[in-house]
């Protein structure tokens, strides 16, 4: 579940041959445009599902979720999860084990957060260009191919698909070096709610009894 930031959407590592060492300028515009959108928002909540496919192409798990996000603070609710950040402290709480795990926020212009999966993460360390647009419905897809500068991750390629009416992300799909691949689909996007910041920390009271492995 940690995929999603990379979601985590959101980390990601890529590699591909064949790829130019050069960004393309079209694909460029349009992670510029997404980038623009959301910084002029003060707020987003967006509900998605999240699908993991093993090595012969089957789907071996689905779920749905919700995030929010305001600026870099960013909580994700799924089933029998949350992961919760602050920008300064993380924490991820399952459900069933009653047990949260508290981490400190990297904040190293590498590391990939739900936050700067809509901004401009992609300058220094990704490769990228636009392949073909396609149409799902009523919706205009444009993709983006996208390999790391860091080869060393388990992500060897992530394809990032933009509602081009919108402007903004609506799917993301990724894929590992071990086989699986995991689909991120935003199902729903309500821009500038009202979020009170205690939503982006995680509160004990809520969960008693709840055991707290700290690894700050």
């Amino acid at each position: 579940m940690k995929q999603i930031f990379l979601l985590g959407l959101l980390t990601c590592g890529l590699v591909m041959s064949g790829m130019a060492q050069q960004n393309d300028p079209k694909a460029k515009t349009i992670l510029d445009g997404v980038s623009k959108k959301f910084k002029s928002l003060s707020s987003i909540v967006a509900s998605f599902t999240l699908k993991v496919e093993g090595t012969n192409n089957k789907v071996a798990d689905s779920k749905k979720g919700v995030m929010s996000m305001k600026g870099n603070k960013y909580r994700i609710v799924m089933d029998g999860q949350e992961i919760i950040s602050d920008n300064k402290t993380s924490w991820t709480y399952s459900k069933d084990n009653n047990e949260v795990t508290v981490n400190g926020v990297d904040q190293s212009a590498g590391s990939l957060t739900p936050a700067k999966l809509f901004t401009n993460f992609y300058d220094k360390d990704y490769l990228y260009r636009l392949n073909d647009e396609t149409r799902e419905g009523a919706r205009t897809l444009q993709n983006i191919e996208m390999t790391p500068t860091d080869k060393s991750k388990p992500t060897f390629k992530v394809l990032l698909s933009v509602d081009k009416k919108t402007q903004t992300i609506y799917r993301v799909k990724m894929f590992n070096k071990d086989g699986n691949r995991y689909t991120y689909e935003i199902t729903g996007f309500t821009p500038n709610k009202l979020l009170a910041d205690n939503l982006f920390m995680f509160d004990a009271k809520q969960h008693p009894g709840v055991e707290v492995v700290d690894l700050r």
